[in-house]
This record gives C-alpha cells, sequence and structure tokens, in this order.
C-alpha cells in the first residue's frame, strides 16, 4: 500500500451459526487476524478480522429474532483475498479443513487462484490478482 491509498473503508460482513468457531478456523486455515471480538459466552455480537494485506472481515453470530435490521443467512457469504503465495495458502486452508472447490490454477489474466468452503459453507477465493489500478481523481 502507498502513500494515496486509502485506508479499508468497505468491510465484508457475514453471519455464522457457530461464529466463535467459524473466527478460530478463519485465523488457523487462512491466517486472518483477531483484531477485535464482542459477545458473552458462544454469542458474538461483532467480531472483526483482519487480513495481513490489508482490509478484512466483520462477522457476528447469527440472530434469529424479528427485529434483526441485519439478516444475513450463514453460508451465503463469498470473498476473494489477495495473497502472494496461493500454494501455501491452498496447502494451509485444505490442512486446517477447508473443502476444495478450485485447486491452485493459472488464469488467463495472469492470476494464481483456487476457491475453498469453510465449515459455514461460505466461499473463500485467493489469488494473486491485486485488481486494476484506480483511475486518478478528478482535478478539484
Amino acid at each position: 500500500m502507498n502513500d494515496t491509498t486509502p485506508a479499508p473503508q468497505v468491510w465484508p460482513t457475514l453471519r455464522a451459526g457457530d461464529a466463535r468457531a467459524l473466527i478460530a478456523f478463519l485465523v488457523e486455515a487462512f491466517g486472518f487476524e483477531e483484531t477485535a471480538v464482542y459477545g458473552e459466552g458462544d454469542r458474538v455480537d461483532h467480531a472483526q478480522l483482519s487480513w495481513p494485506h490489508g482490509g478484512g472481515i466483520m462477522l457476528g453470530s447469527v440472530r434469529d429474532t424479528p427485529d434483526d435490521k441485519w439478516r444475513l443467512t450463514p453460508g451465503s457469504f463469498g470473498a476473494y483475498a489477495v495473497t502472494d503465495d496461493p500454494d501455501a495458502l491452498f496447502a494451509r486452508a485444505t490442512a486446517a479443513g477447508a473443502r476444495v472447490v478450485q485447486e491452485p490454477y493459472d488464469t488467463d489474466y495472469g492470476s494464481r487462484e483456487f476457491a475453498v468452503r469453510d465449515p459455514e459453507d461460505n466461499l473463500w477465493s485467493f489469488g494473486t490478482y491485486r485488481g486494476e489500478p484506480r483511475k486518478a481523481a478528478p482535478a478539484g
């Protein structure tokens, strides 16, 4: 990240049937860093997991209440994250129990990628593709 790159302001979010177990899995399998976890007992009201290359995700326990304004179905989440070594991360993830969707492969746009599912059935894709450069902001 360079000096002109803004800090992440978009945080993908998900809900989990067993949020504490999912957090432990995401840390072990993918290398997310547990930045904050709030809640009591098995319930997670809010958690922030940071991705070592920048950005991260937020998650919490599923709430089965009629007044839940942030209703998300566990297992319906999907994300792509950049990694410098997808082959090593694939080995780590599968050793931790991630279910393989696509083994590592090379894309026609120069990325090395793979896809797996976590214990809650969320889809995770990792690769070397960092996206296209941002367009310059129009002059003031």
